[in-house]
């Protein structure tokens, strides 16, 4: 059996209009990544929804939670926003069990071409496929335990809120 990855949205997936300055979400570059990375994994693909994960509400939340509980597959990658990352991460803990999953997404949208979003995504198969059963956050090259990560909004970079010792 093979990998899920459901999408969500986030900078990922944001487009950037040059007339208005806005970013925007049109369609998924994952495909594109995935093609980019040569990836050779059995993998299946939903679009779940394309937010920002600022305006993610609850119920996208149960959205989440519900596919992760109902899908076949027992190794599921969740791209999303980076702002509230750490909050589905944490609602997904208490929610599922007995899968492995790991949430990802980027600092800067892939169309800007200087994107850590390839680097995350692959980071976060390889980890699906090898961490046990949990929820985990993959970013900046390392994963983190659901419940213990943050995004640290000075240096741009995820972190363990209680960096053991």
């Amino acid at each position: 059996m093979g990998i899920r990855i459901f999408i969500t949205g986030g900078t990922f997936d944001k487009e950037y209009n040059e007339l208005t300055g806005q970013l925007y979400f049109k369609d998924t570059h994952l495909h594109d990544l995935l093609e980019m990375g040569r990836a050779r994994l059995d993998l299946e693909i939903r679009t779940l929804m394309m937010v920002d994960s600022l305006e993610m509400t609850d119920g996208d939340r149960e959205l989440i939670a519900h596919q992760c509980k109902t899908c076949e597959e027992q190794q599921i990658v969740i791209t999303h926003g980076t702002d509230t990352m750490a909050d589905t991460a944490e609602y997904l803990k208490n929610q599922v069990e007995g899968k492995t999953i790991v949430l990802t997404g980027a600092m800067i949208p892939i169309k800007f071409g200087s994107s850590d979003g390839l680097f995350n995504l692959s980071s976060a198969l390889a980890f699906a496929q090898t961490l046990p059963p949990g929820v985990y956050v993959a970013m900046n090259g390392r994963y983190f335990h659901a419940g213990n990560v943050r995004k640290n909004k000075e240096s741009g970079a995820f972190e363990e809120k209680n960096p053991s010792t």
